[in-house]
């Protein structure tokens, strides 16, 4: 109980000074401690509640569904496919999965590797990628690459973006918590400690909006990915070895 209250404090505080990153950080620590379907789990409630927020607050929720309607359908309903993975694929090479993905999503952040997307490809980037986050999130929780990518690349003012991410996170969290449900992974006992690690990533996050005050956002940005990149390696390496041994 302890860990699953440090992970969402920690969590917590990552979304405050960033704006984003607690469903990311705590699947990633919660993996390298526990199984991954576990994690998955225990990560719904405090990833819902706190990424509904900042999908409806900004102002451009109907906007962005009425431009991205195909991308968010798809990134929601395609987690059930992925899904049978939990059931089917060995969880050792999904967690690997998880490790990599992490490695890519806090590269290209590092790097600042960004693409553009003109409006008139949108018709087809939008449901092959939405498809394939929507896959990904399934298989492995990660609900971010290569969906936020597509996000960026798309040219949003600020605001819109994380209005965009909200939207996208909150459907993914619903798609897994359908997916754990319909293979028998989601108990009782699972969803009542996803409840109590609400409270410390709320605590989490006031007390990391009070550390942007005196920290530069940009910093603490790359602290977080390169410390992304480290766990995602530690995670892929450790699921190998184990699958391997």
């Amino acid at each position: 109980m302890s860990a699953i209250v440090v992970t969402f404090l920690l969590a917590g505080a990552v979304k405050g000074v960033v704006g984003m990153g607690l469903p990311t950080v705590s699947l990633a620590l919660l993996t390298a401690l526990l199984d991954l379907p576990t994690a998955m789990a225990l990560m719904l409630v405090p990833s819902f509640v706190t990424n509904v927020w900042q999908a409806v607050v900004g102002g451009n929720g109907l906007a962005l569904l009425k431009r991205l309607p195909v991308f968010f359908v798809l990134a929601f309903g395609a987690v059930w496919i992925g899904g049978q993975a939990l059931v089917t694929v060995d969880l050792a090479l999904l967690s690997a999965l998880l490790g990599i993905l992490l490695v890519l999503y806090g590269a290209s952040g590092l790097s600042n590797y960004r693409i553009s997307i003109q409006t008139n490809h949108e018709g087809w980037a939008g449901p092959v990628i939405g498809f394939i986050n929507g896959v990904f999130t399934g298989m492995t929780g990660s609900f971010a690459f290569p969906g936020v990518l597509y996000l960026q690349a798309l040219g949003l003012k600020r605001d819109q973006l994380i209005q965009a991410m909200g939207i996208l996170f909150t459907l993914s969290t619903l798609g897994v918590a359908i997916s754990l449900q319909s293979n028998a992974l989601l108990s009782v006992e699972l969803g009542a400690l996803s409840a109590a690690g609400l409270i410390p990533a709320l605590v989490g996050m006031v007390f990391g909006q009070r550390i942007r005050q005196h920290m530069s956002e940009d910093v603490f940005r790359r602290v977080f990915l390169i410390a992304l990149v480290i766990l995602g390696t530690y995670i892929g390496l450790s699921a190998l070895i184990k699958y391997a041994g």
